[in-house]
């Protein structure tokens, strides 16, 4: 019977000390939510929040709410495509994370590989525009027929000159393979014509 007390007894200390551990624990993970956001406020940092099953952006502390840049979306396709934003313009605060959507259809009827150039207006906002996330990073395969909607996740430096109020963001898109055929028609005209004079010569 004593055993049994004894080993009573040292179920019940085990016991305590996974409560007494198992509450600091939940105590120090409670006091670190509030101490990480300090942090990354402090740095200006994005904080991700969990509300409703979905993940959210926090307000980024770098926002400058005191300024409106107007950004404008252009596109032009060299190929088989229809090329387009799904909006030509929106509004942004500098340091503000921004979405916009670019749709793309194949109109023939084979695969293609394209490639997107971006170009600025003014020339100056090029290195403020800070795209995160873009389709013109790599090459897009596009199967027969295919339409694709591609984001470009952005922001303007809040360092961008204040004179500067419009960005106008334009995309190239042309077909990779496209241009290669363009290329090699322009180096056997190139090898005709020097072919034509060599005889020319002789």
């Amino acid at each position: 019977m004593s055993r049994d007390n004894e080993t009573s007894g040292l179920n019940r200390t085990l016991l305590g000390k996974l409560i007494v551990i198992a509450v600091v624990m939940f105590g120090f993970a409670y006091a670190l939510n509030p101490f990480y956001r300090q942090i990354c406020e402090a740095l200006g940092l994005n904080v991700l929040t969990q509300k409703d099953g979905t993940v959210e952006f926090d307000k980024n502390t770098q926002v400058d709410k005191t300024r409106n840049v107007v950004i404008e979306f252009d596109a032009n396709a060299q190929g088989p495509y229809r090329f387009r934003p799904t909006v030509t313009n929106m509004t942004v605060h500098p340091g503000e994370l921004a979405t916009v959507t670019y749709e793309v259809v194949n109109t023939q009827n084979r695969d293609v590989a394209a490639q997107a150039i971006p170009s600025y207006a003014p020339q100056n906002a090029m290195q403020h525009f800070k795209k995160v996330e873009c389709f013109c990073f790599k090459q897009q395969a596009l199967k027969p027929n295919e339409a694709r909607q591609m984001p470009v996740v952005f922001f303007i430096d809040p360092a961008l000159p204040r004179d500067v109020k419009t960005i106008t963001l334009s995309y190239t898109f042309f077909e990779v393979g496209g241009m290669d055929k363009t290329a090699d028609k322009a180096a056997n005209k190139t090898a005709a014509v020097s072919e034509g004079a060599k005889n020319a010569i002789r």
